[in-house]
């Protein structure tokens, strides 16, 4: 399966080609921002098609060995479900038809796989609900009503937040040790597939477990990295906004913006309010939010990373301009300080903890929602400094590569789904005309899936 790119995007390819000859990575300043968003395209485009080359109906590619990875025994498709809005609002109009009949025909949910109910709920429910609505397709609605009954069983524990695991055909649940994150991260989707099915269960569901974890906050209002579903108690005390308990904050603003929900539009104030007293932290190289302990505020680590970077884009539709302002600054110092971001920076000492990128999207997310609500092009010009590490470090010849180490730039062999669902898709938004999406009607899941208020 070929695609051929748009002689715009391959004209744009060469002028990029006879730029980087001198500077490898570097994104011409000729190039105006309709021209760099058709860059991105293109880049989409390459990515994409080395997936169909050598990974197609597989979940992810894997760029250096010219191969595959799945999840399971049995694929579920990540990377084509994950794509597919990012087409549609590439224009890829054709391609993205394509996509979505190969889905329809091929992917079924009745397999006797167990799944990470987060995972596949942001990913591929998610995906097949935003796809639904841009492509008025029924036929994805029936897949993702589908794939949410099989869902169901993992709020069936003493306390309703969810098991972490699930099988689709048996239902059999494990793992009752989760996180904010992983529990407060679904109402988005099952709520939307409660409006578009009818189905109230999905709503309440997804919004019990919500309300549970905010529940079990602190006497100073912050919640724990970790806690057992079945006896409500905390298995990790340590309160941060970075990976397993970041989307939690995230899912507060958004459900309150997406269904009018006045509870989580309590939950978000509250929260928020103390997270910016005890979590948030200024030292001398700007706005930070590090860690401390759920109990009493008191300061663990000066520690932030690539997932903790979605906060200003949080901020900033919380209406706190000012704070996600310098806050985006500090992230952008985090990204400059190896030329890519690190998965875990120590701000105090601005010294790289874990080296990782494995191609992260929140910090060009946290640009484009500034973009989109200052109109500062101070964020365009961090999307070209983002675009042109992509380019410089981690493209290959076959897609994109994920990087072992920013120090040494050493790749991996690994290009995730949300490459292209969210990585991609922000950097095109941040050059492409500010009508492509309106941040005031939409609001995105945490995978990027724009979901509208169509109920």
């Amino acid at each position: 399966m070929k695609l051929h790119l748009p002689i715009l995007s391959v004209c744009l390819m060469l002028m990029f080609s006879s730029t980087a000859a001198s500077q490898p990575g570097r994104v011409s300043k000729t190039l105006d921002d309709t021209q760099v968003a058709e860059l991105v395209k293109a880049e989409f485009l390459h990515a994409w098609n080395a997936y169909k080359r050598y990974a197609w109906g597989h979940e992810h590619l894997k760029p250096l060995s010219r191969s595959y990875d799945d999840w399971h025994s049995e694929s579920l498709m990540t990377t084509a479900v994950d794509a597919l809005d990012t087409m549609i609002l590439m224009g890829l109009r054709e391609e993205a038809e394509k996509t979505r009949d190969f889905i329809v025909e091929r992917l079924s949910f009745d397999k006797d796989v167990e799944v990470k109910n987060f995972e596949i709920t942001i990913r591929l429910l998610g995906g097949l609900l935003s796809a639904c609505q841009l492509m008025e397709d029924d036929r994805l609605l029936k897949l993702a009503d589908d794939l949410g009954r099989r869902l169901l069983p993992v709020f069936e524990s003493p306390t309703g937040m969810p098991y972490m695991y699930v099988n689709l055909r048996t239902g059999a649940v494990r793992e009752a040790v989760s996180n904010p994150a992983e529990i407060g991260t679904l109402l988005i989707e099952f709520g939307t597939l409660s409006k578009l099915t009818g189905n109230p269960v999905y709503y309440e569901k997804a919004k019990r477990a919500l309300v549970e974890v905010f529940s079990r906050r602190s006497s100073i209002g912050l919640v724990g990295e970790q806690i057992d579903v079945e006896t409500g108690r905390w298995v990790d005390s340590s309160s941060h906004v970075g990976g397993r308990i970041d989307s939690y904050y995230e899912y507060l603003l958004k459900c309150w913006r997406l269904f009018d929900d006045e509870d989580c539009e309590q939950m978000y104030k509250e929260s928020m309010a103390a997270l910016n007293k005890y979590v948030a932290h200024e030292v001398r190289s700007g706005l930070w939010y590090g860690r401390v302990h759920m109990m009493t505020g008191e300061r663990e680590k000066t520690w932030f990373g690539g997932l903790d970077a979605f906060l200003p884009a949080v901020l900033a539709l919380g209406g706190d301009l000012e704070r996600a302002g310098r806050l985006q600054e500090s992230c952008y110092k985090m990204w400059n300080v190896a030329g890519v971001e690190p998965e875990v920076l120590d701000y105090s000492t601005m010294e790289i903890v874990r080296p990782g990128y494995p191609l992260r999207p929140e910090i060009m997310e946290s640009a484009y929602y500034l973009l989109f609500l200052t109109g500062d092009s101070r964020y365009r010009e961090m999307g070209r400094t983002f675009l042109e590490s992509l380019l410089k470090y981690c493209r290959t010849e076959n897609g994109y590569a994920a990087l072992r180490n920013v120090e040494t730039k050493e790749q991996k062999d690994e290009m995730e789904s949300f490459f292209l669902a969210e990585t991609l898709k922000y950097l095109y938004l941040i050059f492409a005309p500010r009508e492509t999406l309106d941040l005031h009607t939409v609001v995105f899941n945490t995978e990027a899936h724009p979901i509208r208020r169509t109920w």
